[in-house]
């Protein structure tokens, strides 16, 4: 019920759709007797888009999250697993066009590729099924395996779990197929803006991984120089918001034990 839930109101907060319905609402009410409502309700929308290309909330946002776990320099000399979590190919196109289609979270495989070979006695775990809301015949685990091959990662060492929906079910299920052992090192992989959610939900599931973020969409400071820029305003605050609401509703439904999880002293 919790996915579904999520993904419904994510849809009337995407802040893509509600410019949409703005439009829509406002250009529709214009053509009934309502039409000063409807000069409101234009005007506020376009008020909202010029926020969305002089304001840089969405960076702001990311930027917190970023900086929450830093680049992991220091690693174990010995790790039993290393994870890497999905949201890296699109299983639709992929299926479609019969060759994999990565999008720009690519660097959370080369991230993976080079672990692997750095700890070569590793096991390796890609975690995704599918988190569309009306698409679950097809899972991302089943298309990245050619992705792997040409990084050089033998078929045979990777596990596939390829259920899960969502963050909360990777680190479940992901304990599930792998069993870790007490005191075992594992580390995850994600992009950075994901991470503290990803840690939370690993720390419920009663697993200290080590985090290991990859694919920054900020600087360090946030700030990149004023500029006018829509698509990229209303893109990050997309990506910000839905990182935020998650971590607000995985704490409220007990998915993750902190707000916002961050560095501990024996996660490695």
């Amino acid at each position: 019920m919790f996915f579904y839930l999520s993904k419904i109101l994510w849809f009337f907060v995407d802040p893509g759709n509600i410019l949409f319905m703005g439009l829509v609402i406002g250009a529709l009410l214009s053509w009934t007797r309502w039409r000063r409502v409807a000069h409101w309700c234009l005007s506020l929308t376009a008020l909202y888009a010029v926020l969305l290309a002089t304001i840089p909330l969405g960076e702001t946002l990311i930027t917190k999250l970023e900086n929450r776990f830093p680049p992991n320099k220091s690693l174990p000399k010995v790790v039993e697993g290393i994870i890497v979590l999905g949201g890296v190919v699109d299983q639709f196109i992929s299926k479609d066009r019969g060759s994999p289609a990565i999008n720009g979270a690519v660097e959370r495989l080369t991230a993976f590729a080079d672990l692997a070979k750095k700890y070569p006695q590793a096991r390796l775990v890609f975690s995704g099924g599918s988190g569309v809301l009306f698409g679950q015949s097809l899972k991302e685990a089943h298309f990245v395996g050619p992705i792997f091959h040409k990084l050089g990662i033998s078929a045979d060492r990777i596990h596939y779990e390829d259920q899960s929906r969502n963050t909360a079910e990777n680190a479940v299920l992901t304990k599930r197929l792998v069993k870790p052992r007490d005191g075992g090192q594992w580390i995850v992989i994600t992009s950075a803006f994901h991470m503290p959610r990803a840690i939370g939900t690993f720390r419920k599931a009663g697993w200290q991984v080590i985090p290991y973020p990859v694919d920054y969409h900020t600087t360090f400071s946030g700030q990149r120089g004023v500029r006018f820029n829509f698509r990229g305003g209303m893109n990050g605050l997309a990506v910000g918001l839905h990182e935020w609401l998650g971590l607000t509703f995985y704490w409220f439904t007990g998915r993750t034990n902190e707000f916002f999880p961050g560095p501990r002293a024996d996660t490695g």
